[in-house]
């Protein structure tokens, strides 16, 4: 099945291989000819959400790692950091290229020159043929989405938002600090500037049904966005929803549920959209669900119940909603 790129006219035409939806696995190799692996880094960044500004804590969800990868060696320089890291995929993955992922806090969180000098230090390596930032849609600020832009002019360059949800309810009840009217703006914003933009979205967060998650994603839909990150709901030590489920008042998707959503959810997503993910990776920091442990056998049911019901992404658009996307 083949589709052209509504957000890049010019690009060539892609073809959904092994998987039944578009992988930025394969985006990477198309266009890299070759293995391609994000590096996750941590550049020593807060959070506007942890450090008082508009409120501390962090997410319901987020933990005091602030979604850092394992295994970064956090105390070491960012040129180190990628040294060590690069070495490591190259030996598990083979990987010949790399893209810097600004991964743990709030990576636009400083000043514009101060980001600069980060960005720079990353890409100054011959290996790094683009850049990844991890941020909230409230810390786009216009002197750094100038910086972005500029970047995204001379290199391969994904902004990553957090969306989460498109209800406010739920945007307040996991305290978010921000509502999504915040996030459309922030989308728009980077999209009339020709920025690649790739929304999170949590599945299972409480309060939310099928129908909910599913309406979220026809919103990621509308947005027009390059790229997604599904993530399930799971439980990391020392967050707001540690001490919740401990409790016994959080409930969380089993693993069949997640499948079945998934697949629901993918079956409804724009064909053009890159899904960077179809789920969360806790490792250490993972209380519950323990299924998610076994990410492999996650991601082949995945595959194996989109076989089963001999579906794709975007097969279950209806005729209506073809006509609004494309």
């Amino acid at each position: 099945m083949e589709y052209r790129r509504g957000a890049e006219p010019s690009a060539p035409l892609f073809v959904m291989h092994d998987k039944r939806y578009r992988t930025f696995t394969e985006e990477l190799k198309q266009r890299f000819g070759c293995r391609v692996q994000r590096v996750s880094l941590d550049a020593g960044f807060s959070c506007p959400n942890r450090d008082g500004s508009i409120g501390v804590g962090g997410c319901s969800f987020c933990n005091d790692r602030g979604a850092a990868a394992v295994g970064v060696p956090v105390e070491l320089p960012l040129p180190e950091q990628l040294a060590r890291s690069k070495e490591y995929l190259r030996r598990k993955f083979k990987a010949e290229k790399f893209l810097a992922y600004f991964q743990a806090y709030t990576n636009t969180y400083s000043s514009a020159d101060t980001l600069r000098g980060l960005y720079e230090t990353v890409l100054a390596d011959s290996e790094v043929v683009g850049l990844i930032i991890g941020t909230r849609p409230d810390c786009l600020p216009l002197p750094v989405l100038e910086l972005l832009t500029e970047l995204h002019r001379r290199t391969y360059l994904w902004v990553e938002l957090g969306m989460q949800t498109m209800h406010d309810r739920t945007l307040e009840a996991i305290r978010r600090g921000h509502d999504h009217a915040c996030l459309v703006e922030a989308v728009s914003r980077c999209r009339e500037r020709g920025l690649r933009v790739c929304l999170h979205l949590i599945l299972g967060l409480p309060g939310e049904d099928r129908a909910d998650m599913l309406a979220s994603i026809r919103e990621v839909n509308r947005l027009g966005v390059a790229g997604v990150k599904l993530h399930h709901l799971h439980v990391l030590k020392n967050s707001r929803f540690a001490e919740l489920y401990g409790q016994g008042n959080l409930q969380l998707l089993g693993r069949e549920q997640y499948v079945s959503l998934v697949c629901d959810a993918l079956e409804l997503l724009d064909p053009r959209i890159i899904v960077h993910r179809v789920m969360g990776d806790g490792r250490s920091e993972l209380l519950a669900p323990d299924w998610s442990r076994r990410k492999l056998e996650v991601l082949n049911a995945i595959d194996a119940e989109l076989e089963k019901r001999n579906s794709r992404q975007g097969s279950r658009l209806s005729v209506t909603e073809q006509d609004v996307l494309f």
